[in-house]
């Protein structure tokens, strides 16, 4: 086909280079009329700004302190204790999951006391953490930790639990033996439970990340809000929850886009 005939299609085609979709800004529509309206109310005088900053007001307070790099600053060091939470709870999660998944043994061992300690909430130890780890770095890890930790332990267990014992009957007969089954069979079934964990890890992990950062921290995003809410600068208190909020859907759209590329195979994600 000529460089002629392909602009010719593209046309006909409606194609548009560099503009998103349609569809692709619809997930987008009601958050910018929320904007919109939050705007207006301020602007007309419905919200009073001492109440509830308008949009307009927490953009520049944004890109004001942006400009200062003190909102790098807090975000770094927020993003990293969020990270570090994610990596360790995620990781003992994910390997007791499989262990509990594969092993009888292991289950009844441990499934017990960890059922007993879920139900426990984790924001109500602060108190012992705060005994346990001081008010440093450890306490906020561990909090993350732990409230990361058992959705993807869960959503493990009940993957693997859950993969079809006749595509595992099949592998043994193709005579993959225990860890080429576990890898090419168990692990990819288990993958769409296990990414419902991850999701569901991360919503809680920020929502841990904001409590975890009031205790005495001098840096992140918690602690930006902290010190905001003791001098009234509603516009920065507004920022810092606008931020978590756009931290857990980044969060959740990266997350999305990892599953679609490792769930490809699959006829359920082939047209996501």
């Amino acid at each position: 086909m000529s460089l002629a005939e392909t602009l010719n299609v593209q046309r006909l085609a409606g194609w548009r280079p560099g503009l998103p979709s349609s569809a692709a800004l619809l997930p987008c529509a009601v958050p910018a009329a929320i904007l919109a309206l939050w705007e207006i109310a301020g602007a007309t005088g419905l919200v009073a700004d001492t109440v509830l900053p308008r949009p307009s007001t927490i953009l520049a307070t944004g890109v004001r302190m942006t400009a200062s790099g003190e909102l790098f600053t807090h975000l770094g060091v927020s993003a990293a204790r969020a990270l570090a939470g994610l990596a360790i709870g995620g990781g003992i999660g994910f390997a007791l999951g499989v262990a509990n998944g594969v092993s009888r043994l292991s289950e009844t061992l441990t499934d017990t006391t960890l059922q007993m300690i879920r139900n426990i909430p984790h924001l109500a130890l602060i108190p012992l953490v705060i005994l346990w780890f001081g008010i440093g770095e450890g306490a906020k890890l561990f909090l993350v930790a732990l409230g990361v930790f058992f959705p993807i332990y869960l959503n493990t267990l009940h993957g693997i639990r859950n993969v079809d014992p006749q595509l595992i009957e099949m592998g043994r007969a193709y005579g993959m033996n225990g860890r080429t089954l576990f890898r090419r069979v168990v692990l990819p079934g288990a993958l769409p439970s296990i990414f419902v964990g991850l999701r569901y890890g991360l919503g809680i992990m920020w929502l841990t990340l904001i409590v975890a950062e009031t205790l005495s921290a001098s840096s992140g995003l918690g602690y930006m809000a902290m010190q905001a809410r003791e001098f009234m600068v509603l516009d920065v208190v507004v920022l810092s929850i606008l931020l978590y909020a756009a931290l857990g859907k980044l969060a959740d759209t990266l997350t999305r886009a990892l599953e679609r590329r490792a769930l490809k195979w699959s006829p359920a994600y082939a047209s996501r």
